[in-house]
């Protein structure tokens, strides 16, 4: 099985942030951000490997999970979920009174990043990837995240764009990353609320693990402890 990277590479800069609407991208990641998710699931030895599910939080037409479930299948792993999670109906509407670095955003006008549910699931299905390690969760992030309270990650992709949306995914799913896992941020470069939640949250917890640049806007770091 192959995934092409005229499939799963990132689109061109030509829209509102970094979102393309060319019919042929699933992905909005640079490939070097690939090769990390693949150490995760096999090491040189048992201790090298993270024993833990991958999530994104954030997940537009799919891409970055159908890598993860590509990863799983290529390695054999079947003891572990990917989970899809988005709202499927795009971003909200900013809570300037509490997110007060949400003022005046405007990414909930974008129809483009409103892809349905089903859509993503028919994106699966192109790479036969469709099956029962695929974990589907809809709705906005700050009522469906709570749920995954006792769950353990290996890599947490956080792809919210708004403040908001990416101080739930870190709230909620930082806590139970593994240690040696990796949380990526896929709009720390492009969208200045993003990066705010970020270090507003990495200064509250006390995390001084190096960011590092995967491109242009993507960042990630590995947890040390």
């Amino acid at each position: 099985m192959m995934l092409r990277p005229a499939t799963m590479g990132s689109p061109p800069r030509d829209l509102p942030g970094h979102v393309n609407a060319g019919p042929v991208f699933t992905c909005s990641l640079e490939h070097k951000a690939l090769p990390m998710w693949s150490q995760l699931f096999v090491g040189p030895t048992d201790d090298a490997r993270i024993n833990a599910m991958p999530i994104v939080s954030g997940v537009w037409r799919g891409g970055a999970t159908i890598f993860m479930r590509a990863v799983l299948k290529a390695y054999g792993a079947t003891d572990r979920l990917v989970w899809v999670v988005d709202s499927f109906e795009g971003l909200p509407h900013p809570n300037a009174t509490k997110y007060p670095a949400d003022d005046r955003d405007k990414h909930h006008t974008y129809s483009l990043l409103r892809v349905d549910v089903e859509q993503v699931k028919e994106n699966f299905k192109r790479y036969g990837l469709l099956d029962e390690q695929v974990r589907f969760l809809k709705g906005w992030f700050r009522d469906t995240l709570p749920s995954l309270a006792k769950q353990r990650w290996a890599v947490v992709r956080l792809d919210g764009d708004m403040y908001e949306s990416t101080m739930d995914g870190l709230v909620n799913l930082y806590p139970n990353l593994s240690v040696g896992g990796y949380l990526i941020v896929d709009d720390y470069g492009a969208i200045p609320s993003c990066r705010q939640a970020v270090e507003d949250y990495r200064r509250a917890q006390g995390i001084d693990d190096p960011i590092q640049a995967i491109d242009w806007t993507g960042v990630f770091w590995r947890r040390s402890a």
